[in-house]
């Protein structure tokens, strides 16, 4: 699903108009931006969290060259999904009955 996609499945959803769904979801990123900036976690009832973690400095080898590099620490988002959400992408996403 796209950007323009969810943002049309989210207004028909809703109620609200595509040009109202795409400020209110804008907003939202933003605000989780902001967040994150600070270091802090989001969490999303029924969906997970997504949180700020530090990638420790490292050395590869690169695998053509065999030249050893160094890869300074950095900071990536990553998101841990409730256990629901796991469980159904276990059963290959298809709905319990």
């Amino acid at each position: 699903m796209n950007n323009k996609n969810f943002i049309q499945e989210l207004a028909r959803r809703t109620g609200y108009t595509n040009a109202e769904t795409q400020r209110m979801v804008s907003s939202f990123v933003s605000a989780m931006g902001d967040s994150f900036q600070e270091g802090e976690s989001v969490v999303i009832n029924n969906l997970g969290t997504f949180e700020v973690k530090k990638r420790l400095e490292r050395i590869i080898v690169n695998p053509t060259t065999h030249q050893r590099l160094l890869v300074p620490p950095k900071l990536v988002l990553g998101f841990k999904p409730i256990a629901a959400i796991k469980e159904k992408l276990k059963k290959g996403g298809k709905k319990n009955d």
